[in-house]
Formats: structure tokens, C-alpha cells, sequence
């Protein structure tokens, strides 16, 4: 058998699920997902126990007693990258997605998280989790957004999650069956997808009934400025802060591209800047995106940013995808 990694043995475990994907090589890889986790401990309430080493699995059915902080997941849910950026999802009731800031564009998920639970939230020489989401929806996560309050996972009657890592991209999805939230209860899949090269993951989304209120958003920060545009053919906008908005503390932008059609108002939250979805049961795509300063020829200034994001706004213009 071809050992893919020989001299970082931290790496080793995120081989076991790129050996069942197709012997994909993360010595080469520019993308990568994972999730990882302990089987060999036991839940004591809504914590696990014990356990000696996290193992990667292609999928998972969440545990009942699953919930933020309960130590069975490695950083707490599923993370992809690429060779210029991670992401995180917490897999709970929370369901925020969080940034890896990345100063290498080697693959580095398999080794987060490994030392201690939270680590990650210190620099290191791959960096760092530079995104405090807190009560907030992250970036480009899931919630719903009803009576001016946001509803989050607190109620799902199971979760399935699975990884993929192909050639050319590696994904994440999740299915949640029986989201209840005031009076509706549905299914719901979001299927992450991360490509080389490039800063943004492809949201996909699909409710099982048409409800109000599905929304994404940017987690509010002190000294981040707001920024928003459509593109010529008004088919296509974003909405995106930039500034001094990083856990390090240092300069972050995010954004999210959106289908103008598609969205029903972008709404001024207390903990977050909403886009709110109309009511639909087909399937739909969005964009969301970190740029971190530290990132290898990283964007580091405003003008950088929305120059960036207007040449990817035009690209939406023209084509009407990424």
C-alpha cells in the first residue's frame, strides 16, 4: 500500500477517508474535507468521554447527545480548504460556519485540533480559527429568520453528514430531517463545495417545504465597514464587510454573492447582516468568501477587496456562476 504521508504523523489521521475516496492524494491535493471524530469513548449527558484518537469518516449520523462543546467531533463539526483558505461547520445547534486562516497553501485540516480540543484558536505556523462567530450566524451558514429573531438548530429530529473529496473539489453536505422551527417542521440539505485556487465555497441549499424566513448572513463586527453592489444586469449582488475584523485582531473581508431574484430582503439583524431567502422548495446556489491579510500574496486593504469582488460580481454578470 502507497503511504501518502511519511514524516508528519499528525497528517496520518486524515488518511483513512482519502483512501476510501478514490486514493486521493493529499500530498497533491489543493482541496480536502473531512470529519473527524472518537468512537471509542463513551457519553457521560451531553458530553463524551474518553476516547484516544480522533478517526476520519466519509459519513456520520449525528448522536442524540450531541450538542456545542461536547468533544466527540474534531473542532466541532466538518472543515473543507483549499490551498488558500478553511472553513469550519458546527454541527449543532448552532450551525455557524467559522474561518481557518491559512498562511500555506499546503492541505493542514488533518492536523487541527489534534494537540488540544481548541487549539486551533491560537496562531500557529499554519495559522489560525481568525473568526469569532459567538452567538452570530458565522458566514454564509443557515438559520431562519422570523419576527425579527433568528431560529436556529435547536430542534432536528436527525443529521447525516457526509464528506467528498474529488480532483477537482471536496465537499461537505449535510442533511437535517425534522427542523423544527415556531410552527414548521421540514428537511433540509446544504451541500458545501470548495474548488482550488480560489477563496469562496458554493453554498447549494434546498428546503423540503417552502417556509419564510431561510436565511444566510455575515456575523457582525466592531471596525468592519459594510459594502454592498449588484451587478450591471441587477441578477447578481453582493453584501460584504472589510476591516479590522480578525480574532488576531487584523484585517478580514467577507462577502456573500447572492441571486437577486432569489432573495426577498437583506435584513439589519442585531448579531448579523441577514439575506433572506423567498420561500422556495427548488434547489438554489450562493457564494460566501473569507480574504484574510496573512494569506500568502493575502488582499490587504480595502481597495484590494472590492476590486476582488467586483471582478468576481462581473464574472456572476456574464456567466451567472462562479
Amino acid at each position: 500500500m502507497k503511504t501518502l504521508i511519511t514524516l508528519s504523523t499528525v497528517l496520518v489521521f486524515g488518511l483513512s477517508a482519502c483512501k476510501a475516496q478514490n486514493k486521493y492524494d493529499i500530498k497533491t491535493a489543493k482541496t480536502y474535507a473531512e470529519l473527524s471524530v472518537k468512537t471509542d469513548g463513551k457519553w457521560e449527558a451531553r458530553k463524551y468521554i474518553g476516547g484516544t484518537v480522533f478517526k476520519n469518516v466519509d459519513k456520520l449520523k449525528l448522536a442524540p447527545e450531541h450538542t456545542d462543546h461536547s468533544f466527540d467531533i474534531r473542532y466541532e463539526g466538518p472543515g473543507w480548504e483549499n490551498n488558500r483558505i478553511g472553513y469550519r461547520l458546527y454541527l449543532d445547534w448552532r450551525n455557524a460556519i467559522d474561518i481557518f486562516g491559512k498562511k500555506t497553501s499546503a492541505i493542514v485540516l488533518p492536523q487541527v485540533g489534534q494537540d488540544n480540543f481548541d487549539s486551533y484558536h491560537e496562531m500557529s505556523d499554519w495559522g489560525a480559527d481568525i473568526l469569532k462567530a459567538g452567538k452570530g450566524i458565522g458566514i454564509g451558514s443557515i438559520d431562519r429568520f422570523l419576527n425579527n429573531e433568528k431560529l436556529h438548530f435547536h430542534e432536528v429530529d436527525s443529521t447525516l453528514a457526509n464528506v467528498e473529496n474529488n480532483a477537482n473539489e471536496s465537499k461537505v453536505k449535510v442533511r437535517y430531517y425534522g427542523w423544527k422551527t415556531a410552527s414548521d417542521k421540514i428537511d433540509f440539505t446544504t451541500e458545501l463545495t470548495i474548488k482550488p485556487d480560489q477563496l469562496y465555497t458554493e453554498h447549494k441549499i434546498q428546503a423540503s417545504k417552502e417556509i419564510k424566513g431561510i436565511c444566510t448572513g455575515i456575523v457582525k463586527q466592531k471596525n468592519a465597514e459594510l459594502l454592498k453592489k449588484e451587478s450591471k444586469n441587477k441578477k447578481w449582488a453582493y453584501l460584504a464587510t472589510y476591516g479590522q475584523q480578525s480574532l488576531v485582531p487584523d484585517k478580514l473581508g467577507m462577502a456573500i454573492f447572492y441571486a437577486t431574484n432569489e432573495v426577498e430582503n437583506v435584513a439589519d439583524a442585531d448579531l448579523d447582516y441577514l439575506i433572506v431567502f423567498k420561500p422556495t422548495t427548488k434547489a438554489h446556489s450562493f457564494y460566501f468568501l473569507g480574504a484574510w491579510e496573512q494569506e500568502q500574496n493575502g488582499i490587504k486593504s480595502k481597495e484590494e477587496f472590492v476590486k476582488y469582488l467586483d471582478e468576481k460580481l462581473e464574472v456572476l454578470n456574464k456567466k451567472g456562476k462562479m
